[in-house]
């Protein structure tokens, strides 16, 4: 063995995003483009030479390849250990569970989350801090910088190491420890939740049906659920994680997960359904003929958490992404607790939690966590609900329309416009912009515009500044529209129009019909056909 300084020539292209760097797998299977980025990485950090690495990924096409490539240049650059999944597989909430854990010096977590695998699907690379949370900003900035001017990368000539049997090996001057994915994510999930409780809620006949997606998330799940609560087995469904996860988008919401949407509300529905995506970070929670919003499912684990062993205390504070509905804001008020509105990407949420100013959050893209770890974590939360269930022995439903009662409901939808020509979706935001000073004291219909403008954050622990994160439009009944371009897309650009209405007592009207007033408004105002070239959305959820 032996490290070699290979000479390269930059890519234009590798600007992480809000979850580190996503494109399709032609583009990283191109010669050195992974190995720059991965260089990128080492070169703007420091301080690691002797430290340990985590890494490991969803198991979608490419990762096996890109593992070997990684270990070979940790160990050329002077890493001392890594902590790689077996047979290359990690969580992402595993992943951040590692870093803490062991107090590694990081980690990096190979996905593309929730959007498609395969040959011609998507791959992702993305740098956690020490924290266990994704890089924020500052250092995001350097890697990229560093990517546009990179000359050279080191990597050893060593042979690919057996990932798929458990323990130590070395490579170069390095130590590679392969362990088992699963067993320090379950033990950190025993110390949180009342697991006796939730076996007795199997033991007594509930039904679960838990959707893996073809994804990461399989091989927890049937540790977890299956063998340590006790649930039937055949309770996790889509179980085994694939390349290419069975050809389906394994984004848990209502749309894509419509396997276990027919399911759920079919005759023979479960009690309690759920889903997880590509790399673990996302859940979504359905109860009979119900499917439970992002935005609400934070609130009301927000309402609840002291029923939970781990939360027992009380909650400091909770946070949400700009975009989520202000569901959790209430919550938040009746608790006397403070509720922070940050950009959309996890990496917002980590100061606040480091701080312990908050100790719960979310997005309202399906994903939701606490101060436990420092990432979305989807078995986490549906762990949540399954203990909810079996302290209170409510059903989902009823847990739900409770909570309206006591709060009132946030009617609440996205809508996606994906794919769409970059430097029209630029001029559509530009467009919105441009409307900004004359929105206010303007009525469509029923609704008149209470003012306008674009969300700029202040991180109250580091005081950094993250601009131009969304549009907002705020209407004088407490109604909002929020116009903003996914940073998770890897081909065009995808808008997202977000829609958010609250009434105390009106909680059982039709989705649709409350909201069709707000979506007319959204059209009209941002002439979304004209620049997106669409008549409707790609997809609502």
């Amino acid at each position: 063995m032996s490290v070699q300084t290979i000479s390269t020539t930059p890519f234009e292209d590798q600007n992480p995003g809000t979850s580190g760097l996503r494109k399709t797998v032609p583009v990283f299977r191109q010669p050195h483009y992974l190995e720059n980025f991965v260089q990128s990485i080492f070169d703007s950090v420091t301080g690691y030479q002797g430290k340990t690495l985590v890494l490991g990924g969803d198991g979608r096409f490419f990762n096996s390849v890109a593992i070997q490539v990684i270990l070979k240049m940790a160990a050329a650059n002077g890493f001392g250990k890594v902590m790689v999944g077996q047979y290359g597989i990690l969580s992402t909430p595993a992943a951040s569970c590692l870093i803490r854990k062991y107090g590694t010096f990081g980690g990096i977590i190979l996905s593309a989350s929730h959007n498609p695998g395969g040959l011609s699907g998507d791959f992702g690379i993305k740098y956690n801090i020490g924290n266990g949370g994704p890089a924020p900003e500052k250092v995001t900035n350097a890697i990229y910088a560093r990517s546009r001017e990179i000359r050279e990368f080191k990597i050893s000539d060593a042979p690919d190491v057996d990932l798929g049997k458990t323990g130590s090996v070395r490579m170069e001057n390095m130590t590679i420890e392969v362990i088992d994915p699963v067993t320090d994510y379950a033990e950190l999930m025993q110390s949180i939740f009342d697991f006796d409780a939730i076996r007795s809620l199997f033991a007594g006949g509930f039904r679960f049906r838990f959707d893996a997606m073809h994804a990461v998330c399989g091989p927890y799940a049937r540790t977890i659920i299956e063998k340590m609560l006790g649930a039937p087995e055949g309770t996790v469904v889509n179980a085994v994680p694939l390349e290419d996860f069975g050809g389906h988008h394994p984004d848990p919401n209502p749309v894509n997960a419509k396997e276990l949407m027919d399911y759920m509300n079919g005759p023979d529905g479960a009690d309690m359904g759920a889903a997880t995506d590509g790399d673990g970070d996302r859940n979504m929670i359905v109860g009979r003929h119900i499917a439970v919003t992002p935005s609400d499912s934070l609130a009301i684990l927000a309402a609840n958490a002291t029923l939970i062993p781990g939360y027992s205390g009380g909650i400091a504070g909770i946070a949400r992404s700009m975009p989520t509905s202000t569901a959790a804001d209430r919550v938040a008020v009746a608790l006397q607790v403070s509720c922070y509105e940050t950009p959309t990407g996890w990496k917002f949420f980590g100061d606040l939690l480091d701080d312990n100013k908050i100790t719960l959050c979310g997005e309202e893209s399906y994903g939701t966590s606490s101060n436990h770890i420092r990432e979305k974590d989807g078995i986490w939360a549906i762990l949540f609900w399954l203990n909810l269930l079996a302290v209170t022995g409510k059903s989902v439903n009823e847990i739900v329309h409770d909570h309206w009662k006591s709060y009132g409901r946030n009617y609440y939808s996205r809508h996606d416009y994906v794919n769409i020509d970059s430097r029209q979706a630029a001029a559509l935001m530009d467009h919105l912009r441009s409307q900004l000073d004359g929105l206010a004291g303007k009525r469509f219909g029923r609704y008149m515009i209470e003012k306008a403008d674009e969300f700029s954050y202040t991180d109250p622990v580091d005081g950094s500044v993250s601009g131009r994160q969304g549009i907002r439009i705020f209407f004088t009944d407490g109604s909002r529209i929020v116009f903003r371009l996914s940073g998770t897309g890897t081909v065009g650009a995808t808008l997202r129009v977000y829609f958010d209405r609250y009434e105390k007592d009106r909680i059982d009207q039709d989705l649709s019909a409350a909201l069709g007033e707000l979506i007319g408004i959204a059209g009209e105002v941002a002439d979304i056909a004209r620049f997106t070239g669409l008549k409707k959305p790609t997809l609502i959820t």
